[in-house]
């Protein structure tokens, strides 16, 4: 990016705009970018040539299953960046059979030897999120790596939260990289009991900010 797209896309972050179906490829493409190098999904998708796709074929599933029918999606109108937001409400176990016809995509995007991985971190991230009260969910929120460090991500951020103390609402994300903490603590937010899916995996940062009048 040149420093004039750089600012743009700092400009735009502030102010973003809602996704929606036909975005679908683009925010996908963004996030898995940004989530490139994260521990996480370094951990539990596919080893091999193959990776880069099934990062992109998964978001490509969470915005077209989860995040566009349940959430807010919303990125800079410049592209580049994004966060999606789910509420509480709207969490839990889908269909059986729906689980079912994903089954071969996820697959695909773990490999065999990595699926009980993903199995692991999904129930230790079901077991560690906080459903005592009703909630907006940070699900993610990233911009792509040639953005970073210019304060899209805070700027997207701040907007977020705009929306969610609007509604009075608690929020809650995960960090899997302890040097986003202080960020989110500058907005807010306080860890919980940090955890791991097994031995060997990286760790999860759970987070918690309490509603805020507006």
């Amino acid at each position: 990016m040149t420093e004039d797209e750089i600012q743009a896309l700092r400009t735009a972050a502030a102010t973003p705009v809602r996704a929606n179906h036909a975005d679908i490829a683009s925010v996908a493409d963004d996030l898995a970018a940004a989530f490139s190098a994260d521990p996480v999904f370094q951990w539990f998708l596919r080893d091999d040539d193959r990776r880069s796709t099934a990062r992109q074929t998964l978001f490509q599933m969470l915005l077209t299953a989860t995040a566009l029918p349940d959430g807010v999606v919303t990125r800079p109108v410049t592209g580049g960046a994004a966060q999606i937001w789910l509420p509480s409400e709207a969490l839990g176990d889908g269909p059986f059979w729906q689980e079912l016809r994903s089954l071969p995509a996820l697959l695909g995007i773990t490999g065999f030897s990595r699926f009980p991985r993903m199995l692991a971190m999904r129930k230790a991230m079901d077991a560690h999120h906080p459903m005592d009260r009703p909630h907006d969910y940070l699900w993610f929120i990233g911009a792509r790596p040639e953005a970073q460090g210019y304060g899209v991500g805070s700027r997207l951020l701040a907007s977020g939260l705009e929306q969610v103390d609007a509604r009075r609402r608690h929020a809650f994300l995960e960090s899997s990289n302890i040097a986003n903490v202080p960020l989110y603590r500058r907005f807010g937010f306080e860890v919980m009991e940090a955890y791991n899916f097994g031995p060997g995996s990286p760790s999860i940062w759970p987070m918690w900010r309490e509603a805020r009048a507006k």
